[in-house]
């Protein structure tokens, strides 16, 4: 590590859970924001509180998404990668799906994070 290297945990701004938003905060957003038409393939959406959406394509297909954004709980980004992993794959198989894809969503120069990891 060089001594320009930012750690990931200076970037959280409060601790446990990678800093998430209490469930009784989140309700609260998301009741504030217009109710919207229900989709007869929405089979799971906001109004279960579950970690993730499902989408029914056709009578055997479903797609489970989830996307999380939580702030680093430890400093190494390799780490940070699996534990991010790790948890996005929960929320499927909490579903009862089957992972077949993952997509990282990295917000880092907006962080002040312009410099090197490494």
């Amino acid at each position: 590590m060089n001594d320009q290297a930012i750690r990931l945990t200076s970037l959280a701004h409060g601790g446990g859970c990678g800093c998430k938003l209490a469930p009784s905060v989140l309700r609260q957003l998301i009741d504030s924001n217009p109710a919207v038409h229900s989709y007869r393939q929405l089979l799971v959406g906001t109004e279960t509180g579950d970690d993730a959406a499902v989408w029914q394509l056709d009578d055997h297909t479903c797609v489970i998404a989830t996307t999380d954004f939580f702030m680093p709980m430890v400093d190494e980004p390799y780490d940070f990668g699996r534990i991010a992993a790790a948890n996005a794959l929960s929320d499927v198989y909490a579903m009862g799906g089957k992972p077949i894809f993952a997509a990282l969503v990295h917000k880092s120069a907006a962080c002040g994070m312009g410099r090197s990891l490494e």
